[in-house]
């Protein structure tokens, strides 16, 4: 394994965007759903005015552009070559933090906050607020490579990500993540080795409620129960199918840009607080941005494969190391306190923003950068 890391330069060829028109040009297209709202999907109208902007609106030179004025690497970990943008914070007394996103996020998510969180002062912050960013792809993800043998789970990447901010010179810095992103940081806090200060994570995943929430639930814990119990038997299904075939899915999602897009979208409606449609909670170039991202890379089946490798592992082992958590109200899990603890022994911040969903840093930046802030900052390296 070489420890290098080499520079590196988003350059799609325009051969790739030609294919994608003439892919989306060649959609054939499956019958309109038979209800008036996204109960069985995400709607073909919907799908339909999405593709035709995609085709003929979209500039994806733009967000090539937005994506190269921060500086990209790769480095070779346990056999795979891992992206990362290194953004330095002009600070002298800025602290190191890794970001971690999921799926069906990428590094797109992050783009409203980088700035701000490198340099505050800039954005009318204070410089006790600035950091040095670390912003990896996940492997099978984004620009990274994606693994060819199985046991990428979120174990081994946040190991990979510990090796990778040593090979950065930290040792010792701070992990933030949602979704996958959240289980990696999780499984930092459990492994523990010595380099991570503290975590914080806006997907809680706390293992199966305590006794005495079960018992004797808050109105609050009620909802929060009645809520997963609805995401189990009407939202779960994408879940299942990437954990059982995501080889078989992925023959689809490779093939159909417009497969591809309305596979992700559909989440950007579902885990968003409160929107009629993706457009109503998120810019629709950011959104086609990220899908971009699966698209041109092919990572329908390998980031889908993360589900495969992750789920059934002990991903409930307690974490003693320092804890920050934030509940956005539109989130898939939204643990109460007393359920949190049971896993994350040493809390030490805890924060429930009046809005926002599952994308947090995309859909509510201001809200975000404020619990990430409110967590570090009662948190020494």
């Amino acid at each position: 394994m070489s420890d290098t890391i080499r520079d590196f330069q988003i350059d799609i060829p325009q051969s790739a965007l030609d294919d994608l028109n003439t892919r989306i040009d060649m959609t054939r297209w499956p019958d309109p759903e038979p209800v008036g709202d996204w109960s069985q999907g995400i709607p073909l109208d919907y799908v339909q005015k999405v593709a035709d902007y995609w085709r003929d609106s979209y500039d994806w030179r733009r967000c090539e552009d937005m994506l190269n004025q921060y500086p990209h690497h790769m480095t070779e970990i346990d056999g795979i070559d891992i992206h990362f943008m290194h953004i330095l914070s002009p600070e002298a007394t800025a602290r190191p933090l890794i970001m971690t996103h999921g799926w069906p996020g990428s590094i797109i998510e992050f783009m409203d906050v980088i700035g701000p969180l490198t340099d505050p002062v800039s954005y009318g912050g204070k410089a006790k607020d600035a950091y040095h960013l670390v912003v990896p792809s996940l492997p099978g993800y984004g620009f990274s490579g994606k693994p060819t043998e199985t046991g990428w789970g979120v174990e081994r990447i946040a190991k990979a990500w510990d090796i990778l901010m040593l090979r950065l010179g930290y040792d010792r810095y701070f992990a933030q993540g949602g979704d996958w992103g959240a289980l990696v940081t999780s499984a930092i806090g459990v492994q523990n080795q010595g380099h991570c200060a503290g975590i914080h994570i806006n997907l809680v995943v706390a293992g199966a409620p305590p006794e005495e929430v079960l018992q004797n639930p808050t109105p609050d814990e009620q909802s929060s129960l009645a809520r997963f119990g609805a995401y189990q038997t009407q939202g779960g299904g994408y879940a299942e199918i990437q954990r059982t075939k995501p080889q078989t899915l992925g023959f689809g999602l490779a093939d159909s840009p417009v497969g591809q897009m309305a596979w992700i979208l559909e989440k950007f409606q579902g885990w968003s607080d409160g929107a009629t449609t993706p457009d109503d909670s998120f810019d629709r170039d950011r959104l086609l941005d990220n899908i971009m991202l699966y698209w041109i890379n092919n990572t329908g089946a390998s980031s889908a494969r993360l589900y495969r490798e992750s789920f059934g592992s002990p991903d409930f082992e307690p974490v003693h190391l320092a804890t920050g958590c934030s509940i956005f109200p539109n989130e898939i899990v939204v643990p109460s306190r007393r359920w949190a603890e049971q896993r994350f022994k040493n809390l030490r911040y805890w924060g429930e923003p009046s809005k926002g969903g599952h994308f947090a840093a995309m859909e509510v930046p201001k809200l975000f950068l404020h619990e990430v802030r409110s967590c570090f900052g009662g948190m020494d390296l």
